[in-house]
C-alpha cells in the first residue's frame, strides 16, 4: 500500500493552485478548475493506494470543477467517484440539473458523465473524502448506480454512517496498515459502498450472498462499537436492531475465532483498560470505570479483567501510574 502526502506549501504562494490542479489530475482525473482563492492557495491531500481503490482525503478553501465532455474524450479513467464531504458546502450540477451540498453529504459521479461542482470546504482539515474505483469492480449494474448520480446520500445514520467513518479511519490511519492489509481494505470498502448503494435504492439484493453477509457484519460491529456502554447490548439485542436471528448473528462471528457475546466483551474490556491507563482519570473509581463500558457488576468485572489480563483492574492501574510517573520523572532530569 502506497500513501503519499501532499501539500501546496512546498511552493511559492503563486505556484500553489498549478501544483495542485497538476496533482489531482494525476491522482485522480483531468478536471477544469478554478478558485476564489488562486494567488495562494493553500491545500493538503493524502491519497492511499488501495490496488484499484483508492481514497483520498483533501483540505481547501474553494474550487470550481468543471468535467467537461472535451476532456472525457481526451481521457477517461472510466471510474465511479464517490465524494463525501465532512465539512463546507457547495452544488454539483449534472445534466442540467443543480443539487446543494452540505457537511455530511455523500455524492456519486462517473468520470463519463459531464459534470460542474462548486465547493466551499474547510481548509484547515480533511473535509473531503473519495473513493475512485474501476465501474466494473462495484457489484451493482451501471444502469443501478445511474440513479444515484449526483443524488446526495445522508450520512448521518445507517450505512452511511458506517461508510463515511470506514473512508474517515483509513485516510487516518493509512501508515498503520501494512501491504498485508490492502486487499481486506479494498474488499470492504466495495462492499460497503454497494451495500450503501443498493439500501439507497432497495437493492441490497442484488449483490452476491458473500458481499451482503460481509457488510452485515460490518454493520453489526458498528452497532457494537457505538454502544459499548449500554448495560443492555446482548447478542439478542445486537440480533433484533438488525432483524436476524441470534443464530444468524453467531454465524456472522464464525471467522473471528470468538462468539458474539466474547467480542463484546472483549471490546469493553479494552475500553476499560485504557481508561484505568489513562493518568487523567486516576481519581475515578474503578467500579465507575467498569459501569461507563458496560460492566455492571464490579466483582465480574474484576474476575473478566484479570482472566483476560493476569491482573487485577487495581493493579494494572498502580502499574500504569507508576510508569507515568517514573516516566515523567525521566523527562524531568534532561530537562
Amino acid at each position: 500500500m502506497l500513501v503519499t502526502d501532499f501539500s501546496t506549501d512546498v511552493v511559492a504562494a503563486p505556484e500553489r493552485f498549478a501544483l495542485f490542479e497538476e496533482v489531482a489530475a494525476q491522482s485522480h482525473m483531468r478536471n477544469r478548475l478554478r478558485s476564489d482563492d488562486q494567488g495562494d492557495f493553500r491545500s493538503r491531500m493524502r491519497i492511499v493506494d488501495l490496488g484499484e481503490v483508492q481514497v483520498s482525503a483533501l483540505s481547501y478553501p474553494h474550487l470550481q470543477i468543471a468535467r467537461t465532455t472535451k476532456l472525457i474524450r481526451q481521457s477517461d479513467p472510466d471510474v465511479y467517484q464517490i465524494n463525501y464531504f465532512a465539512g463546507g458546502e457547495g452544488t454539483i450540477s449534472l445534466a442540467g440539473h443543480d443539487t446543494a451540498l452540505h457537511a455530511g453529504d455523500l455524492v456519486v459521479m462517473d468520470s463519463s458523465r459531464p459534470y460542474l461542482g462548486d465547493v466551499r470546504a474547510v481548509p484547515d482539515r480533511p473535509s473531503h473524502l473519495t473513493v475512485q474505483i474501476p465501474r466494473g469492480l462495484l457489484s451493482l449494474p451501471d444502469r443501478t448506480v445511474r440513479g444515484l448520480l449526483a443524488v446526495p446520500i445522508d450520512t448521518s445514520r445507517g450505512m452511511g454512517a458506517v461508510f463515511a467513518r470506514w473512508l474517515t479511519d483509513i485516510a487516518a490511519r493509512a501508515d498503520q496498515f501494512t501491504p498485508a492489509d490492502v486487499p481486506t481494505l479494498a474488499s470492504v470498502t466495495l462492499d460497503l459502498l454497494a451495500s450503501l448503494l443498493g439500501r439507497c435504492l432497495d437493492t441490497e439484493d442484488t449483490l452476491d450472498p458473500q458481499a451482503r453477509r460481509r457488510a452485515l457484519r460490518i454493520r453489526v460491529l458498528d452497532h457494537i462499537r457505538q454502544r459499548l456502554a449500554d448495560p443492555g447490548l446482548t447478542p439478542e439485542s445486537v440480533a433484533a436492531a438488525h432483524h436476524i436471528s441470534v443464530r444468524h448473528l453467531y454465524t456472522l462471528f464464525d471467522d473471528q475465532g470468538v462468539t458474539v457475546a466474547a467480542w463484546i466483551r472483549q471490546r469493553r474490556l479494552e475500553r476499560c483498560r485504557r481508561d484505568l491507563a489513562d493518568p487523567l482519570q486516576s481519581s475515578r473509581p474503578v467500579r465507575e470505570i467498569a459501569a461507563r463500558w458496560g460492566f455492571a457488576d464490579p466483582a465480574h468485572f474484576s474476575r473478566a479483567f484479570r482472566t483476560a489480563y493476569g491482573t487485577s483492574p487495581r493493579e494494572y492501574r498502580q502499574q500504569c501510574l507508576h510508569a507515568h510517573r517514573a516516566q515523567n520523572a525521566t523527562s524531568d532530569e534532561q530537562g
